[in-house]
């Protein structure tokens, strides 16, 4: 920490307001520790068949069209595959793609991931495993070879090998590449602070894979766990983009006061739309798993994390802009600090819904695509579940960002706006640290 931003904080905890505003932070720190200990996941959550099923890579060494089989005539695409890695490594399958308009378009050396559909070992049906048949559905194992690189003549007869089913392209290098050019990207244009804040987004992305998701499978109630880790990663990615400074803390109150309106009304507005969480995929996982998966909760929890980001946005804008005016101006009264940081929140504001709004849009533009060609009235359309839960988690997140302006302005200007100068620090630190 900057010795500017240690006197800061010094001359934070000097005066009434200041010690209120260290006090809540800490209290809201202290109950999210707590919160991540009591809800630390056992391991003893349901699994869930077939859901992130692991994968092994392969190379495709033949693209035929034959036959779907059946009465019609419509044609599938069949690729032969090499595995490259695995017990079964060199092994040839050969996989019924489906008709090539909804097949993957795939060349002789592309690298993809293949499935093991073997049962495993102590499962129903382990013994006398058998091949899929030909006329399977899209992406099933329709016929393997042997070891040695031969194909076999066809799936079907127990003990006939491996049976593999396709995955997916592997596209795990392109994400790498693009996730290392952006990090590259960040370090040269934001130097010290953009490494921070991708030390913090690392950090929360963590926390969300290794413990909310964990303790939402372990059983604890899913609206509580993401409020906690929401909470969690507030105060991390705080920390690590903006360090420890007075505007930080009157943001970190900010964000979890309307991280707790975005709690309340999704919650509120999935009773009353009637959004449970069992349609689509959610609900065949949960079937899965023999129904111990809380399908409402998943759905709350998504919309509380997913309005965390925009609102961190938001609000730390918000609180700089009142630290701003202060500084320039310290003799403006609590009343026109809020007026006129408002005034600039406004405009934020709005610019802000707009990509949230556009972002859900084109989230569900498949949906809409396929509504549309069908002739489905914009009512029926946004009566379907899966397109009501994004409306309202987009609604959720808009309603708690509208909300969020005028709250931390407010609390800036009664908080920050209340506090001496020497209390909010080096008005450049963040932009030239």
């Amino acid at each position: 920490m900057r010795a500017a931003d240690r006197h800061a904080l010094r001359t934070l905890l000097d005066g009434g307001p200041g010690r209120l505003l260290v006090g809540v932070v800490s209290l809201v720190g202290l109950l999210t520790v707590v919160g991540l200990i009591a809800l630390w996941p056992q391991g003893d959550g349901p699994s869930i068949p077939g859901a992130g099923t692991r994968t092994v890579g392969a190379t495709v060494v033949g693209v035929a069209s034959a036959s779907c089989g059946g009465p019609s005539d419509q044609r599938c695409l069949t690729a032969t595959f090499r595995v490259t890695d695995g017990p079964d490594e060199g092994y040839r399958a050969k996989v019924v793609l489906g008709p090539p308009e909804v097949s993957p378009a795939l060349e002789v050396g592309d690298k993809v991931r293949l499935v093991d559909q073997r049962p495993a070992e102590g499962t129903p049906g382990a013994a006398g495993a058998s091949g899929a048949g030909g006329g399977g559905s899209a992406g099933q194992a329709g016929a393997a070879g042997d070891a040695g690189g031969a194909d076999a003549p066809g799936a079907g007869a127990a003990d006939s090998g491996p049976v593999y089913a396709f995955s997916g392209v592997d596209r795990r290098v392109p994400l790498v590449a693009l996730a290392i050019i952006f990090a590259l990207l960040g370090a040269v244009v934001a130097r010290g602070r953009g490494l921070l804040a991708l030390v913090g987004t690392a950090a929360s992305l963590s926390l969300v894979v290794l413990w909310l998701v964990p303790a939402i499978l372990d059983g604890s109630s899913p609206i509580l766990v993401a409020t906690v880790g929401a909470l969690a990663v507030m105060f991390v990615t705080t920390a690590l983009t903006y360090g420890v400074t007075t505007q930080s803390l009157a943001a970190v109150t900010g964000i979890g006061v309307s991280l707790l309106v975005a709690a309340l009304l999704g919650t509120l507005w999935s009773e009353l739309a009637g959004l449970d969480g069992k349609d689509g995929d959610l609900g065949s996982f949960a079937l899965q798993s023999g129904g111990e998966l809380p399908l409402q909760g998943i759905l709350l929890a998504g919309m509380v994390i997913g309005a965390l980001g925009v609102l961190t946005d938001t609000v730390v804008s918000q609180v700089s802009t009142v630290a701003a005016l202060h500084r320039n101006n310290p003799s403006l009264p609590p009343r026109a600090l809020y007026r006129e940081a408002f005034i600039v929140g406004r405009d934020h504001l709005s610019a802000t819904i707009h990509t949230l709004v556009l972002a859900y849009a084109g989230a569900t533009l498949p949906l809409l695509l396929v509504a549309s060609a069908n002739g489905v009235s914009f009512g029926d359309a946004i009566n379907d579940s899966q397109l009501a839960e994004p409306i309202v988690s987009t609604l959720v997140g808009s309603a708690a960002l509208v909300l969020s302006v005028p709250l931390s302005t407010a609390l800036a200007a009664a908080l920050v706006g209340r506090l001496p100068e020497a209390a909010l620090g080096d008005a450049h630190h963040h932009h030239h640290h």
